[in-house]
């Protein structure tokens, strides 16, 4: 599946595409099992081949704050983190069974620096990203709840029934009531 996609959206060929998956480091993670634990150093870049992680921060009262869902078919990996060696304020953990594969920093660099295209590729994924949170910041300050929750609907179509309520709530930024308050409003309709 990651030979498909990798050929299909870098534009690797069959060789280059060996060479990326040769380097990787398979790993199957169980429903809650943690692949980031805040405190620890990122030191991978993960495509998650099967299945869905989020990324979180908790605060000191318990409460958590998603920033990120990656279902599979996408990429994650804490940045600041990943990029200074520094331990991570986030938690990344899997809300369903998945099967992810791992590069090394010293890895993937290597391999940037071997195969253009994936370079290219790499630098797409990361613009795309910056573009997402930079429209996911904008939506925050300026949105409605409403709005919100429609972006998140027409963003994230497959998401709502993986992803329990309350984890939405957190990722919207509103309260668990305010969801189902829009959620019910928009079922009478």
């Amino acid at each position: 599946m990651f030979k498909t996609y990798i050929q299909q959206q870098a534009g690797l060929s069959a060789t280059e595409t060996d060479q990326v998956y040769g380097l990787a480091l398979q790993r199957n993670i169980s429903r809650k099992g943690v692949l980031l634990q805040e405190g620890d150093v990122c030191r991978h870049k993960v495509f998650i081949a099967k299945g869905l992680l989020r990324t979180y921060r908790a605060k000191s009262d318990g409460s958590e704050h998603i920033i990120q869902f990656s279902p599979e078919n996408s990429w994650t990996v804490e940045p600041e983190s990943y990029d200074k060696s520094i331990p991570s304020a986030y938690t990344i953990d899997a809300l369903e069974p998945c099967d992810v594969l791992l590069w090394t920093k010293k890895d993937f660099v290597s391999l940037q620096e071997d195969i253009p295209k994936l370079k290219s590729f790499s630098q797409h994924v990361i613009s795309n990203n910056i573009y997402i949170n930079r429209q996911r910041v904008f939506s925050t300050i300026s949105s409605s709840a409403e709005e919100k929750y429609d972006e998140f609907i027409r963003q994230h179509p497959n998401l709502f029934a993986r992803v329990p309520l309350h984890m939405v709530a957190s990722y919207l930024g509103v309260s668990r009531e305010t969801l189902s308050r829009i959620r019910n409003a928009q079922v009478s309709r």
